[in-house]
């Protein structure tokens, strides 16, 4: 994004960076792996497994059709925030495309801090790969291409499913450079994707030690 963009926006910009910020995050705070675990198996899904509220965690502990159920809630409220964060700033800022993307990133920094960090759970969520994947496909097809296409490679041939999300994080920052060469659209993609390594930090302890668990499409006992 070109700064003089950004800065000629003044303080138009402060009201509907705010508003998305906080309906983003509200949005994010809707996990659906505790609210599935808690509130219909009655057994949080963070008393088990690796006691993280993600997809991995729910379904190595948990299995069945309700696992759909964790997706779609993960899935739809990446849709919800970057859909309020785009509309609050196409109509409060002169709608521009490079206004929108940041948008978009602004409400899906947020959506993933609400998902990592939910005031209603006590801010231990989940680690965002599903809602990350999902937030960035809404922003550009080809940072979801290089994000997801080397999660899901490197998923597949490994087993690792941290292994592809370490990639997701780490591949996002650089996609945005190459499709927008934009410092601040990097710098939010930078402070995403650190935020997705973040999370993984026990993953990549593990990996390094060769104590990582591999996913298999059965549950445990």
């Amino acid at each position: 994004m070109d700064l003089a963009v950004f800065m000629n926006s003044g303080s138009g910009f402060v009201l509907p960076a705010v508003l998305t910020a906080v309906i983003a995050y509200f949005c994010g705070c809707f996990n659906g792996a505790v609210i599935v675990s808690k509130y219909i198996l009655r057994d949080d899904v963070r008393n088990h497994g690796s006691g993280n509220a993600g997809l991995t965690n729910f379904f190595r502990t948990f299995g069945g059709p309700l696992t759909l159920v964790v997706i779609l809630t993960d899935v739809f409220k990446a849709i919800v925030a970057i859909w309020a964060g785009t509309m609050l700033f196409s109509h409060m800022i002169v709608e521009d495309d490079l206004m929108i993307a940041l948008a978009e990133y602004w409400a899906g920094l947020f959506c993933l801090l609400g998902h990592m960090f939910p005031c209603m759970f006590h801010f231990k969520g989940g680690k965002g790969i599903l809602s990350g994947g999902t937030i960035a496909i809404m922003i550009d097809w080809r940072i979801a291409l290089v994000v997801w296409g080397g999660f899901l490679i490197l998923a597949v041939l490994t087993r690792y499913v941290s292994l592809g999300s370490c990639w997701a994080g780490a591949s996002f920052p650089f996609a945005t450079w190459f499709v927008y060469r934009s410092p601040i659209l990097t710098g939010l993609g930078a402070v995403i994707g650190l935020l997705i390594l973040y999370m993984h930090r026990g993953n990549i302890k593990r990996l390094l030690t060769g104590t990582e668990n591999k996913f298999s499409l059965h549950k445990k006992k």
